[in-house]
């Protein structure tokens, strides 16, 4: 990473934890961030590591409801099926993720028009569905029919596309379907550990020999500054979509998508 200070991998690490659950795109806004200032990681590796330390805070909110999952397996055919719908929503993503790795990666995450437009058109979409008079059949996560579980995954491929979002695919793709704002939320939350954890453990497989005691370096202060300001993010973010639904975060989507265009074009 030829260049880069710690103060970059600081403010990129912060960006990651603050946008990774909200449906904005954190991989998006890292990019395009990254682009800014300058910053230009080994195999655009910096970008989906950090993931982790978002991932670690989320298990930390989650630790105690997660522990109690796990104790109740072996007697509880809810909390297996929950389980289950999880395994199934994952597979879609990490087959297409494995699959597209190559083109994800040196054509779409160095595209910022790309971006860009996803995120334009992702906040559009997100304000039509806020403004929708759904009518929920699902409320709670552990409830989540089978079926419903692979879709909300086929939903969550669109994420391959940076500036789409992970979180803003599979809360729309939920709520098209049936469900109610805040465990469309909390659902998303839960499929990320396996999804991000996997992207993780294979891009490091993939670019640990490419990687430099430097970049190690930056990457783990990127890890830690994501740790952070996740876990402020998720202690939140549930409440305040149940109260407010996602106008906000669809107009910030537009703001940051055509400010984006705009730097493109004037650069």
């Amino acid at each position: 990473m030829a260049g880069q200070t710690i103060a970059s991998a600081v403010i990129l690490g912060i960006t990651e934890g603050l946008t990774e659950f909200l449906p904005v795109s954190s991989t998006g806004h890292i990019l395009l961030l990254g682009e800014l200032i300058g910053f230009e990681s080994t195999e655009k590796t910096f970008e989906i590591l950090i993931q982790l330390g978002a991932i670690l805070a989320l298990l930390s909110v989650y630790f105690y409801r997660l522990w109690s999952l796990v104790v109740s397996l072996p007697s509880s055919n809810r909390s297996r099926h929950f389980v289950g719908g999880i395994v199934l929503a994952f597979l879609p993503a990490a087959i297409v993720g494995i699959a597209g790795y190559s083109f994800i990666k040196t054509i779409l995450f160095e595209t910022p028009v790309v971006i860009c437009t996803m995120l334009i058109i992702g906040g559009l979409i997100l304000l039509f569905i806020d403004r929708l008079q759904l009518k929920p059949k699902y409320f709670d996560v552990m409830d989540y029919p089978l079926s419903l579980c692979f879709k909300i995954g086929l939903f969550q491929c669109l994420a391959m596309i940076p500036g789409t979002s992970r979180s803003g695919a599979t809360i729309v793709g939920s709520l098209i379907m049936g469900t109610d704002k805040r465990s469309a939320a909390e659902f998303s939350f839960f499929l990320a550990m396996p999804t991000m954890a996997g992207a993780f453990a294979y891009d490091l497989y993939k670019n640990i020999n490419h990687l430099s005691a430097d970049d190690l370096n930056y990457i783990m202060v990127g890890f830690v500054m994501a740790f952070i300001s996740a876990f402020a993010v998720v202690r939140k973010l549930l409440d305040y979509i149940s109260r407010n639904g996602f106008a906000l975060f669809a107009w910030w989507r537009m703001i940051v998508g055509s400010a984006g265009m705009v730097w493109i074009y004037l650069a």
